[in-house]
């Protein structure tokens, strides 16, 4: 399993704001040409070894895939038949990412359209328009995406331990956190909406069926760390009282979320089956007061091991 690095917040923070900015116009160029699928999953990003990729984007003038290369330090666009561009990562301007990065898409004959300006922040700037020079800690920025590996493959031990409808493990660039979510497939009331800079459709449309959802923050949404979170939408009655794993984790009423700092974790004796507990019983105190079929909650998968058909697993 990958070690969990320390990701302190504060000294990477200006950074990490940079890195959001550059993940919401590389995910918008996605979004942009990717017919929508269900919960915005069509609009994401995905860790890979290497850093972040928008998988294959069904660009109507070249089929293209997008990597934010964090090894190299550079955003790679490759198109269908070899062709390839890169922006390089390091202190800039937003404006002047968005220019470069509309510029190589062009050049390997794609096509630069994309909403232009930031989603899930308060007062906006168009990326045209944001031209302060930002900082870029590379070093910083590896340590972040090594703990998204470490999570990322924790967070499919978890997806792997449901039998339901469930989200891939994917980065919403907007929010700026690594989720995964599980559906009981009952729908939900429509979600109240407001989010800041974001179309209360797309989020009535990502709530429509109750769920029960964890994820990463690597600081900000309410917090002032790294944070790992969880909550049920609808919130059933009771959610708050747990009960809850490790110690360390907490309810937060201002949030409505579980939470537990990425530092418990990071310092555990066993980080992933510490960030597991929280999931798991973050889950089943939502999953048993809502009603959920409990026939959907499954043992979690292991390589090569066929799970079979008669298992049942037992809870405390």
């Amino acid at each position: 399993m990958t070690a969990f690095p320390d990701l302190p917040f504060a000294p990477w923070q200006d950074t990490c704001a940079t890195l959001h900015m550059v993940c919401q116009i590389v995910g918008k160029y996605r979004l942009a040409h990717t017919p929508w699928q269900i919960h915005s999953w069509h609009a994401t990003l995905y860790p890979t070894a290497r850093g972040l990729t928008t998988g294959l984007i069904p660009d109507p003038q070249v089929p293209t895939t997008v990597t934010i290369d964090i090894a190299t330090g550079a955003v790679r666009v490759e198109a269908l038949g070899g062709a390839m561009a890169e922006v390089p990562l390091r202190p800039m301007s937003i404006a002047g990412f968005f220019e470069a990065f509309a510029r190589a898409l062009k050049t390997v004959g794609a096509t630069p359209r994309l909403h232009g300006a930031p989603n899930e922040v308060v007062d906006p700037v168009p990326f045209a328009q944001d031209a302060a020079e930002r900082p870029l800690d590379l070093e910083a920025v590896r340590r972040y995406h090594r703990a998204l590996v470490a999570i990322t493959a924790v967070y499919e031990v978890f997806r792997a331990g449901f039998l339901g409808k469930s989200s891939p493990v994917h980065l919403f660039w907007g929010s700026f956190d690594l989720a995964v979510t599980r559906f009981s497939g009952a729908p939900a009331p429509k979600h109240p909406g407001g989010i800041p800079a974001l179309p209360d459709a797309v989020t009535h449309e990502a709530y429509s069926h109750a769920v029960t959802s964890t994820g990463f923050w690597p600081g900000g949404n309410g917090a002032d760390e790294a944070m790992f979170y969880a909550y049920a939408y609808p919130t059933p009655d009771g959610f708050s009282d747990g009960p809850i794993a490790p110690a360390e984790a907490r309810w937060d009423a201002a949030l409505g979320e579980f939470l537990l700092p990425y530092a418990a974790v990071a310092r555990a004796d066993d980080p992933a089956a510490t960030l597991l507990a929280f999931m798991d019983h973050a889950f089943v105190a939502a999953a048993r007061r809502a009603g959920w079929d409990e026939a959907l909650d499954a043992p979690f998968g292991k390589p090569r091991v066929v799970r079979p058909l008669d298992w049942r697993r037992a809870r405390g």
